[in-house]
């Protein structure tokens, strides 16, 4: 694992916990026990604060909110639907819950909606291949063909690994078919950071994102003060997308 690789993977809060009681444990070898010390604190604070579903609905729930789901009855019309590859938490419905393959928050399963809704007459698939040979595109084009969305419909964009590059390869081929006006389909976390990107490019996109994911849930079985365990390994796409947006405010983008 390169250096830059371990810095990526302090976004996961055990990570960087972690991190921060070795050093604070190494400084208290060498009698630096206050500054070790803060460290350390630091560390199970952060690991704490994230293992409560608290700071998931207040954090989390900030970005969900900024741009609200619509039915694909309600959405407006365009010229075509993009989607970006990836899922959040798994694509639980609730990432509070358990995974349930029949209630999970599926991407594809959104933009198949707003296509025969009659929406838009295009679907552009993005993303490229994480592993493997297969793109993220092409998968979701096997799977939004199941839902009788044609192949004539559809445009592939199978190199993007970032949301950075989603947005330029993406604008590339809706500028070559004279695409103007997408609606733009990823998570209710992520579209912030995806409608920034987007705008970066100069493309003109109308938000459509999945259904929020981050919902206490009904019942009142989760203690919103109590850690857990689920909510303590989700939390890390939280992170992600805030540490994205600072990246993009630094760059001007946001």
């Amino acid at each position: 694992m390169t250096f830059s690789s371990y810095l990526t993977n302090l976004i996961i809060p055990f990570n960087l916990c972690m991190t921060l009681v070795v050093i604070g444990l190494v400084l208290g070898l060498f009698r630096l026990r206050k500054t070790g010390g803060a460290l350390i604190v630091a560390g199970l604070l952060w690991a704490l604060a994230w293992s409560l579903p608290a700071t998931s609905v207040w954090l989390g729930g900030a970005l969900e909110s900024r741009y609200p789901h619509l039915s694909p009855e309600q959405s407006p019309t365009a010229d075509a639907i993009v989607v970006l590859g990836g899922n959040t938490a798994n694509g639980r419905a609730n990432w509070f819950l358990p995974y349930e393959k029949d209630k999970a928050v599926v991407r594809i399963d959104i933009a198949a909606q707003l296509y025969l809704a009659g929406r838009a007459p295009k679907v552009l698939l993005s993303g490229g291949a994480l592993e493997g040979d297969v793109s993220e595109a092409r998968g979701m084009a096997h799977a939004i063909r199941q839902q009788g969305v044609p192949e004539t419909a559809l445009i592939l964009e199978n190199s993007s690994r970032t949301t950075y590059e989603n947005a330029a390869m993406t604008e590339d081929q809706l500028k070559a078919r004279g695409i103007g006006k997408i609606l733009l389909v990823t998570s209710a976390l992520h579209m912030p950071r995806a409608m920034a990107a987007f705008a970066k490019q100069g493309v003109v996109a109308i938000a459509a994102p999945a259904p929020p994911q981050i919902v206490p849930p009904t019942d009142g079985s989760l203690s919103l003060w109590v850690p857990d365990q689920r909510t303590f390994d989700a939390s890390r796409s939280i992170i992600k997308e805030y540490a994205g947006l600072f990246v993009y405010w630094l760059r001007g983008w946001v």
